[in-house]
């Protein structure tokens, strides 16, 4: 699946920053933090990041910014990689931003050697039996480890092993594999080659990993040139058995034999009967239907493509819809013989197991080739620069109605050079981007949004992952008469940057959250170490040194020592010269929106697909349709036993009895509840501070998102919101402020929150709770123009989401059916929100004063001592350092007794079918109910109950028979609703109808023991999934809030691990009442839900939401 190609830097500065930040580390998220809280469903949370698997066939939908040395936060365009799109039994409404995972570490029950530096060499002499010769070994003093560069002799295929005391190992093989057209070949093939191969003969190896590993990444990705395949464990057992299946996954696949995968996973002429209209299906296919369903990624593709017309990104490595259909069975053959060659890989280790182990497992495959030319063969060739800059405009597909002339795009891209650029000049580039663009305060940004030009950013700054730097910037939401303004804009404001340059607190602040993250090496539930693999596969991949990347300490260093000698201006000042205001290879892409695309589309589809059933015989469409019927039957027979068990996987025995503990003391400073975690943080203090939300009117609900951002990002009577950004960005490592809303199992009551979370080095702590005090009490409601930017940026997420993320619309709406606390979460992040913002953007200039009193009502109201809780994590010393500057910070806060009668939250959006359309060629299917009304009590049996559904009947019948890009369900255990959803579905009833067929698939289930211990398996997995020391501090804090004990943690545990044949037959009682009594919510295109309606009369309710 292809990736987003956001641009990760090779040591560049636009990637030493964690994925959300800006120097408030979220300023994103409130609009998208809305989603109640299902990140814990119940146990420990058994939602994990394993919930980002639900859409990206990974644990992670992979954002680069966790891999860019300075990532990029700002950006906004859209995402031209692919993943594997995974589909389990996890939260679909955690909407792959950057969610906290409340999840405890990974199970560890096989031991490693003690990793020991000075080994290293000992280990020269095997490595030389088994094939393979040192090229360099260094050690890189920025993650704590001992890189060897190896070459395997007989191949030339070149190995990174690095070897640390990190626990999570990570392995990754990657091809370079340039397309020569638009049929998405390494997509298809990047899909395919995980369907079975030699020692592996399944039909999916990769669900039976899905369902039985420990994996804490699990997943491939395609980029415009190459392809990867990473896993990754803190188990070794389980580690070398993932590493043995995707090796003999990418070099010998059953897919190169087999036209089946290659129909099922890329694309096939479906009947069902010859009376009947012929179809495309693919899984791929439809993928790329929803990718060009969306504006963002249109302009994303339509710019890469301008802007390298003369080499492979030219083409698009994911496939296009209309090109996809011309890719034949034996180009797809041959595309894996030329490329997929040891000779042409790059194969990196990562962690602290055996590094004679991770070459004998290598050697043993390696060894069975000779040396090819593919190495040469799929070499990148340079794009040259213009000599003038080109202009292309484009359509996407609109909505019908509204004002269509104010919903145009404009994006500015240049090619930064046609040469590679020294390390410095990156490091300075990525630094420039993040004084641009990397905060609100940043001049570009600030500048452009504030123009009132348009509604939000498109473009990605720095993109710097491909062979030659791109930078990008524009705005979308622009009148047609206002285009040629916005790039004048963009001009003037770079001219007026190299003239005038940038402010020191500006930069101050950029170089302190540079370090701050450097120091912190926090990539979320991301592995370290595949962070650093694709960090360094960005210069290894085009022949250039794999270590230069992951060194980023001196070139920093003597940036900074630069800056401070020079000064900012002539550092950078000359690169903006050079690099965009001089450089005559720039391409403006114009994006016009047209109502009549999305059906011009359908119809040239269906006019060649007629023309394909006119030129076919009676015994043509026969044949065609029982070749359908002969795919069906392949996809919904389930493998043999015998094949089953070639997939290694771990015993019961392997798995630890007990839940994994967080250290937690509860205490009190000054009368509030604080509780502590007392854990290794490289000396990084990280808080969230929790105001009870529950006494707020609910009318003043969907103003809480823009609430939240308001605090952030506009000033208070002393600071403009400028220098308040840059003295969080120079004082801290970021702060957030976000709505937490859930049900809590046992209580009528939903419970929501808002949450302030911060972090900063422990020696800035009063810094940090200065500055939150400031952030919350002293921050004016006061710039109209400046909340009109938040509600046009609002607006245009949320249209965004609709069409790319239809999956979390429907479940928030679905959940807004069914209990209060989705309702409080969909009137603050889903259909009813996106309303209120259309006509929040008219009220805010009709009654500037009422909204102004509301913001300062929902301070009032939120902001107290009374029902504040405080989170600390850091080490014990910090801790009880931290405690006189909390207790200053909560003497600093009103005290507000509580209302007599509290606001009654308890609404509900009437319980009936709806469908909201959209201008969009895939659906998005979601029916839900409450389980827990049907009597069910709950067991811990059920998350590996809803894991299996999903991995198993879901995914065959869903994704591998209906073509869907994923199909999945969800049990919120703390609201008791057991969801159905799909993504970039082709079909709309026939889902429907496999949800239904869930209970029946359930009471006919035969089981083997193998099968139940993986599923058993897999889900303590997600269970235990592997975390980093301040999202455990922030787990504990969410078990704490929704009332989970440890006691109920282990005896969920035990019920997990006890799981019988039995319990299946029994949950189907339960899915029973989905069937009967729930709600379905589709976000669809107006075509299909017209034909549903016709099918089953009024089946619908129909909402027009674009």
């Amino acid at each position: 699946m292809q990736r987003f190609l956001q641009a990760t830097t090779h040591i560049s500065i636009s990637s030493i920053l964690p994925s959300a930040t800006t120097s408030q580390f979220s300023i994103s998220l409130p609009p998208l933090m809305m989603e109640r809280a299902v990140l814990l469903r119940s146990i420990s949370s058994c939602t994990s990041h394993a919930c980002i698997r639900t859409f990206t066939r990974s644990s992670h939908r992979l954002s680069s910014n966790r891999h860019r040395l300075i990532p990029n936060i700002h950006r906004r365009s859209p995402p031209r990689r692919h993943l594997r799109l995974i589909s389990t039994a996890l939260p679909s409404r955690l909407h792959f931003n950057t969610r906290f995972s409340p999840v405890t570490p990974k199970a560890i029950a096989t031991s490693s050697p003690q990793f020991s530096p000075d080994a290293i060499g000992a280990h020269d002499d095997v490595a030389e039996k088994l094939g393979f010769e040192k090229v360099s070994e260094q050690f890189i003093d920025e993650c704590k480890s001992t890189a060897v560069l190896y070459k395997h002799k007989k191949t030339g295929c070149e190995v990174m092993s690095v070897s640390n005391d990190d626990e999570n190992k990570v392995f990754g093989v990657v091809f370079r594999t340039p397309p020569k057209d638009s049929t998405g070949i390494p997509h298809i093939l990047e899909h395919s080659v995980l369907c079975g191969s030699r020692k592996y003969p399944l039909k999916e190896p990769f669900v039976e990993l899905l369902k039985g590993s420990l994996h804490t990444f699990l997943n491939a990705f395609t980029y415009p040139d190459r392809t990867c395949y990473p896993v990754a464990s803190t188990n070794t057992k389980d580690f070398y058995n993932l590493v043995d299946v995707y090796l003999d996954a990418v070099f010998f696949p059953n897919c190169v034999e087999d036209i089946k995968t290659f129909q099922q996973e890329g694309w096939h002429y479906e009947l069902n009967d010859p009376s009947e209209d012929i179809t495309y299906k693919g899984v791929v296919f439809n993928e790329m239907k929803g990718v060009y369903s969306q504006p963002d990624n249109i302009l994303g593709r339509t710019s890469q493509q301008a802007v390298f017309p003369d080499n492979a990104y030219g083409v698009d490595s994911g496939g296009d819809p209309q090109v996809i259909p011309k890719l034949t069975f034996e180009e797809f053959k041959d595309f894996h013989r030329k490329y997929y060659h040891p000779s042409n890989a790059r194969i990196w280790f990562y962690g602290d197991d055996d590094t004679n182990e991770r070459l004998r497992i290598l050697s043993e495959y390696l060894d069975m080739f000779d040396e090819s030319p593919a190495r040469h063969e799929s070499k990148i060739e340079t794009q040259k620069l213009f000599s003038k800059p080109v202009r292309v405009v484009e359509k996407y597909p609109a909505a019908e109605g509204g004002d269509l002339k104010k919903n145009h795009m404009v994006c500015l891209n240049w090619l930064l050079s046609d040469k590679p650029l020294d390390l410095e000049t990156e490091l300075a580039l990525g630094f420039l981007d993040h004084l641009l663009l990397g905060t609100p305060a940043s001049p570009l940004r600030k500048i452009l949004l504030e123009s009132s030009l348009g509604d939000a950013i498109v473009g990605g700054g720095i993109e710097d992952e491909l062979l030659q730097p791109q930078f990008s910037i524009g705005l979308k939401g622009v009148s047609e008469e206002n285009i040629q303004k916005v790039e004048t804009l963009v001009m003037e404001t770079l001219a007026n940057l190299a003239s005038e340059g940038f402010n020191m607190e500006a930069v101050e602040a950029s170089m302190n959250t540079i370090e701050f993250s450097l120091r912190e090496n926090n990539t979320g539930s991301f592995p370290r170490g595949l962070a650093l693999m694709l960090r360094s596969v960005g210069k290894w991949i085009y022949d250039m040194d794999p270590f230069e990347p992951l060194k980023y300490q001196e070139p920093l260093a003597a940036l900074k020592a630069r800056i401070e000698k020079e000064g900012s201006k002539a550092v950078f000042a000359p690169l903006i010269e050079k690099y965009i205001l001089k450089n005559p290879h720039l391409v403006t892409i114009e994006m016009q929106p047209d109502p009549e695309k999305a059906s011009q589309d359908e119809a040239v589809e269906k006019e060649i697909l007629e023309k394909v059933k006119k030129s076919m015989t009676e015994e043509d469409l026969a044949e065609l349709a029982r070749m359908t019927h002969e795919l069906k039957l392949k996809q919904e027979t389930p493998d043999p036993p015998e094949a089953l068990k070639s997939v290694p996987s771990l015993s019961l025995q392997d798995i630890p009895k007990k839940p994994i503990q967080i250290p937690i003391e509860v205490g009190d400073i000054n009368g509030v509840k604080v509780l502590q975690h007392d854990l290794f943080t490289n000396d990084v203090l990280y808080t969230e501070i929790v105001f009870d939300m529950s006494s707020l009117n609910q009318e003043l609900l969907p103003l809480v998102p823009l609430f939240c951002q308001s605090l952030l990002e506009m000033g208070t009577k002393d600071l403009d919101f400028v220098q308040l950004n840059q003295l969080i960005g120079r004082k801290t490592g970021g702060i957030s402020v976000f709505p937490f809303t859930s049900s809590k199992r046992g209580s009528d009551a939903p419970i929501s929150h808002i949450i302030v979370r911060g972090k900063a080095m422990s020696a800035r702590t009063e810094d940090l709770f200065n500055l939150v005090n400031c952030i919350l009490q002293d921050v004016q409601f006061a710039d109209q123009k400046r909340f009109k930017q938040f509600v046009s940026q609002s607006k245009a997420r949320m249209e965004n989401r609709l069409r790319g993320s239809g999956h979390g619309i429907a479940a928030a709406r679905m959940d807004a059916k069914l209990n209060s606390a989705g309702w409080i979460s969909e009137q603050m992040g889903g259909v009813s929100y996106l309303e209120y913002l259309k006509d929040l953007e008219v009220k805010v200039e009709q009654d500037w004063n009422g909204i102004s009193n509301s913001l300062e009502e929902i301070r009032k109201t939120l902001l107290s001592k009374n029902g504040c809780l405080v989170n600390l994590t850091s080490d014990g010393k910090n801790l009880k350092n931290s405690e006189k500057h909390v207790g200053k910070f909560l003497d600093l806060l009103p005290s507000i007794s509580s209302p007599l009668s509290q606001p009654s939250w308890n609404a509900r959006i009437p319980s009936v079918n709806e469908a909201i359309i959209i201008p969009t060629q895939v659906n998005y299917v979601g029916k839900a109910a409450n389980v827990y009304e049907t009597g069910y009590q709950l067991k811990g049996s059920a998350y590996v109950i809803s894991k299996h559904i999903s991995n198993t009947w879901l995914w065959d019948r869903v994704r591998v028979s209906g073509g869907a890009y994923g199909g999945f369900c969800d049990f919120d255990t703390h609201s008791g609703i057991f969801s159905f959803l799909s993504y970039r579905d082709p079909n709309l009833l026939k889902t429907l109808d496999i949800y239904d067929g869930t209970s029946d698939f359930l009471r006919e289930m035969e089981m083997d023991d193998d099968t139940l211990t993986k599923a058993i398996i897999g889900t303590i997995g997600d269970v235990d999934s592997y975390q980093l020391p301040d999202a455990k501090g922030y787990s504990s804090l969410l078990r704490y809030l929704l009332g989970i004990t440890e006691e109920e943690r282990q005896i969920r545990r035990e019920e997990i691990l006890s799981t019988k044949l039995n319990d299946f037959k029994e949950f189907a009682d339960a899915i029973e009442a989905i069937k009967d009594k729930g709600v379905v919510v589709a976000v669809a295109s107006p075509d299909d839900v017209d034909a549903a309606n016709k099918e089953r009369s009024n089946f619908f309710q129909i909402k027009k939401a674009l």
